[in-house]
């Protein structure tokens, strides 16, 4: 068996993780079945400064690009929709903050449900339109991915484990993450953005021809 580690940066109320995160599935998918992939979620940080309460993400787009956000959203629609997401951004007016979801995810790894649960609350987020920043929301989904609902609450409101995925979430960005998804493969090269299937392919085959 072969064996391939990637380290993944992401957060949970970015578009375009959604869309890299199941491009990158989909090239696993495709993989010899002589293959094993491991894939670690870390936390990042779309937008360090979402207050406690959220924003209407299309009000903030606005006043930045002045113009309607469905222009924006757009691009990202339509990139979702040939990743196989029916994907609408208007759908879901806020953003939150994610150290509570960056927590539960984090504290999955043990379980190996980690990248799961992260694709989890994604969808929750992005398709279904629910709270992430709730705690009952997060914990719902928990349970669903090797999380007691308590275990998952207790995890969420625990101040040293919400710390460290803080920590976390800043080294990223000291180490030059500047946006994701970020793609680390086999700890030797990396891949930015939500890149095409067949990009992904491509880095598995360097992998796999660099180990062979």
């Amino acid at each position: 068996m072969r064996k391939i580690k990637i380290d993944v940066w992401t957060d949970v109320v970015c578009p375009w993780c959604l869309i890299g995160s199941a491009r990158l599935d989909q090239a696993i998918a495709g993989l010899p079945e002589d293959v094993s992939v491991e894939v670690e979620n870390h936390p990042f940080y779309l937008d360090p400064s979402t207050p406690p309460e959220g924003y209407d993400v299309g009000e903030m787009l606005s006043k930045k690009y002045g113009r309607e956000p469905r222009e924006t959203w757009s691009r990202a629609e339509e990139q979702a929709r040939l990743a196989g997401i029916d994907l609408d951004l208007s759908q879901q007016p806020r953003t939150f903050p994610t150290q509570k979801a960056h927590t539960v995810v984090r504290l999955a790894k043990p379980k190996g449900t980690q990248h799961e649960l992260a694709n989890a609350i994604a969808a929750a987020y992005f398709l279904e339109h629910r709270q992430v920043n709730d705690d009952n929301v997060l914990a719902d989904i928990a349970a669903e991915h090797g999380f007691t609902r308590e275990e998952a609450l207790g995890d969420m409101r625990d101040p040293r484990e919400l710390e460290q995925s803080h920590q976390l979430a800043i080294w990223a960005a000291q180490q030059g993450i500047q946006g994701v998804p970020f793609f680390v493969f086999d700890g030797k090269f990396a891949l930015s953005g939500a890149q095409p299937q067949e990009v992904f392919a491509a880095a598995f085959k360097k992998v796999l021809d660099d180990a062979a």
